[in-house]
């Protein structure tokens, strides 16, 4: 009967497909001093499975992985170096709403960026919303109440 039950699990058709993972763009700030730290933090992420591309730009010290890959599993990767590693914290100046806002504004950003806070934005009085509307180009009647 062991023979029977074997060939029965053989003949069930049981596909369990893993998804496939979606081509991402990783990018992580680490600090790198030399071309050492660079050539060992590039081999250590470009052996992960999934790798297409590895681009290093040292003065920034950010490093930008493309592929098919887990972003947890490359940041533990850049980390398991030596090299002290988080994700990119960092958005361009012009994409932000309010770029002074506190916590948002960071003298260590490269320039050009500002760091990624999730803010809300300061939400004007209720008044003062009514005084600009008055006068704005996008009411017909601005001119007459001037």
């Amino acid at each position: 009967m062991g023979a029977l039950k074997y060939l029965s699990k053989l003949c069930i058709a049981t596909t369990t497909r893993t998804k496939r993972k979606s081509v991402q763009t990783v990018e992580i700030k680490v600090k790198m001093d030399c071309d050492g730290c660079e050539r060992r933090v590039k081999n250590a992420v470009k052996n992960i499975k999934g790798v297409k591309s590895v681009e290093i730009n040292r003065k920034l010290s950010r490093v930008t992985v493309n592929g098919y890959v887990d972003p947890n599993k490359v940041l533990k990767r850049v980390n398991n170096t030596g090299k002290r590693a988080e994700f990119w914290p960092f958005i361009p100046y012009n994409v932000v709403q309010y770029p002074h806002v506190s916590q948002v504004y960071d003298k260590k950003a490269p320039a050009g960026f500002v760091r990624n806070v999730q803010q809300a934005a300061p939400l004007p009085n209720a008044t003062e919303e009514a005084i600009t509307h008055l006068f704005s180009e996008d009411n017909p009647n601005a001119c007459s109440i001037m």
